[in-house]
């Protein structure tokens, strides 16, 4: 089997499109003002986050953007190297190859990147439930059921994640 075919290519396109996707939600909480007073359902005045979460509510949306897009222009640089091997035209007097070992270290940092992307989001979203719900620490059992499922589903998702990159990584 020819290093570089065409399922390198879709899993590549099905990582950047799912960066894709991330990136625009990551992006539009980041430009949600969590200040607001009018913009929280948490009528309890003592449950009222303190700076520190919006702080981290930031942080988190930074990280995860970086993330995404350090995962996405790692995708799209391999999938340009694998298309770049297969066209002829771009060489030729000469036949190149990719480096087997190269796309299979690439596919992974790019891999851990989404993986890291989806944590990072996770926990800007826990900020955000902090905001809008009130905090944990308060005992707000509308914040701990909005949690809860994102605490379960979530690391679910990403264990199966790990688990089909580390089975195409060793194929």
């Amino acid at each position: 089997m020819p290093v570089g075919t065409s399922v390198h290519i879709t899993a590549l396109d099905g990582i950047v499109n799912v960066n894709s996707l991330f990136t625009l939600a990551v992006f539009l909480g980041l430009t949600w003002n969590p200040s607001d007073p009018n913009n929280s359902l948490n009528l309890d005045s003592t449950c009222t986050p303190g700076p520190s979460v919006g702080e981290n509510l930031v942080a988190f949306h930074v990280y995860s953007f970086s993330s995404f897009l350090f995962s996405s222009l790692i995708a799209l640089a391999l999938k340009q190297a694998v298309r770049i091997t297969r066209t002829p035209s771009y060489h030729p007097n000469e036949f190149f190859r990719i480096n087997k070992s190269i796309l299979r270290v690439g596919m992974l940092v790019s891999a851990v990147g989404s993986f890291c992307g989806c944590g990072f989001l996770m926990m800007a979203l826990v900020n955000v439930v902090q905001i809008k719900l009130g905090t944990f620490s308060c005992g707000s059992s509308a914040s701990f059921a909005a949690v809860v499922p994102l605490f379960i589903l979530v690391p679910i998702a990403l264990l199966i994640y790990a688990c089909v990159v580390m089975y195409a990584f060793t194929r």
